[in-house]
């Protein structure tokens, strides 16, 4: 697996950490890579992507919120928030290829969320990239 797929799947974990302790990505950094061993390219990637897409993350979880037609940002399952959270701030920030983003992100989901998370993060994100072609 290529670091930029492992420090995705660590990024979410971090903000995972971060969203359900109520505390700061800094925070939960001090103690994640002292559990955690890996690449240096990829402990920089993980760490540089998760503390990036933390300082967004509000306008992200508007973003978030308006596209997740039905569903409050409170109610939702913490490991797609934070997919979504990292998705949308590869798309917006870093402007990542849609395609790797969005396949990234299922990817992630299968691994670590529900059965329905997939198809949840993927409507919201398809949804979000289609709205941003037509207004191009």
């Amino acid at each position: 697996m290529g670091k930029r797929s492992t420090g995705r799947k660590l990024a979410m974990q971090i903000l995972y950490q971060a969203d359900v302790r109520d505390t700061s990505v800094d925070q939960i950094l001090e103690c994640f890579w002292e559990m955690h061993h890996f690449e240096p390219d990829t402990v920089s990637w993980a760490t540089d992507l998760s503390t990036r897409t933390w300082s967004y993350r509000d306008d992200i979880d508007q973003l978030i919120q308006k596209y997740a037609i039905g569903w409050e940002l409170n109610r939702m399952n913490p490991i797609d928030k934070a997919v979504l959270r990292l998705s949308f701030y590869e798309l917006i920030h870093d402007g990542e290829d849609p395609g790797i983003v969005i396949n990234e992100a299922i990817e992630i989901c299968k691994k670590y969320a529900s059965d329905e998370s997939p198809r949840f993060v993927n409507g919201i994100l398809g949804q979000y990239i289609k709205q941003c072609s037509l207004e191009s």
